[in-house]
C-alpha cells in the first residue's frame, strides 16, 4: 500500500552504508511525495539461487525477459546500472548495500535510483527514490528454504513538476509506485520458481538467447550443478 504527499520514515539502514550516503537517503525518505510497501507471498527455492539474482540485476532482468515473465530491461555502462520498465518508467540506479545476516535468516539490499516517468497526458515525473529489499529465509527441505520479500520504496518527486501537476500527478504517481513494487516481487518470486521447477530447461532457454551474458550464463550453470 502506498501513501501521497507526506514524508516516511526510513527503515533501518544496515551498518554498511556510508554516513554521508546514510544522509542523502534519509533525506529523500523524509521528503517523499510517495512511499510504498510490499510484501510478496513466501516461495520455495534455494537460497543461493535467489540471492544470485538479487545480486545480479542485469542478469535477473535477462532471465525474467527470457522466461517472458516481464518487459523490463537493465543494463550496465561505465556510470552505472539503467533500467527501463517498458510503461514509461527509465533511469539509473545503484546498489548502495547487499548485506546477509549472520545466522542465514534473511538480508537486506538497498537501492538508489533517479529517473523520470512519463505517463499520458501528463507532463514527466522526475524524481529520486530509496528501494529496501527485505527478505527472510526459513530452511526447509531438500536443501531449499522458504523465502519471504518486502520490498520499501521512498519517491522524492521534483517539486514543481507535482505543483504544477497537481492531485492528477499525485494519484499517477501512487498507482505507479504501487504497481512496479508488486510486479517486482511477483517477477522475482515467479523466476526463482520457475528455475527450482526446471533449471535444465531454464538454461537452455537462456544459452539459446544471445542476449544473455555469456559470463552470467557460465556462473549460473555452476549454481544450479548442470553439467
Amino acid at each position: 500500500m502506498s501513501t501521497f504527499g507526506e514524508g516516511a520514515q526510513l527503515a533501518a539502514l544496515p551498518p554498511d552504508v556510508p554516513p554521508a550516503e546514510r544522509l542523502r537517503l534519509e533525506e529523500i525518505a523524509e521528503n517523499a511525495a510517495v512511499s510504498t510497501q510490499v510484501r510478496a507471498e513466501p516461495f520455495r527455492a534455494r537460497r543461493e539461487v535467489f540471492e544470485y539474482l538479487l545480486d545480479h540485476p542485469e542478469f535477473a532482468s535477462q532471465v525474467a525477459r527470457t522466461l517472458r515473465f516481464a518487459r523490463y530491461r537493465v543494463w550496465r555502462t561505465p556510470d552505472g546500472l539503467h533500467l527501463d520498465d517498458g510503461w514509461g518508467a527509465k533511469g539509473r540506479f545503484a546498489v548502495v548495500s547487499a548485506t546477509r545476516r549472520e545466522d542465514g535468516s534473511g538480508g537486506t539490499r538497498v537501492m538508489y535510483a533517479q529517473g523520470r516517468y512519463d505517463p499520458s497526458m501528463l507532463p514527466s515525473i522526475k524524481g529520486q527514490a530509496v528501494v529496501l529489499v527485505d527478505y527472510a529465509v526459513t530452511p526447509d527441505i531438500d536443501g531449499k528454504s522458504m523465502i519471504t520479500t518486502e520490498l520499501s520504496g521512498y519517491v522524492k518527486f521534483d517539486s514543481r513538476l507535482v505543483a504544477a501537476a497537481g492531485k492528477a500527478a499525485g494519484r499517477v504517481a501512487r498507482a505507479k509506485a504501487d504497481l512496479e513494487a508488486q510486479r517486482l516481487v511477483r517477477v522475482f518470486a515467479k523466476t526463482t520458481r520457475a528455475i527450482e521447477q526446471d533449471a535444465p530447461g531454464v538454461y537452455a532457454r537462456l544459452r539459446d538467447n544471445p542476449e544473455v551474458s555469456r559470463a552470467h550464463l557460465e556462473e549460473f550453470r555452476r549454481l544450479l550443478n548442470l553439467p
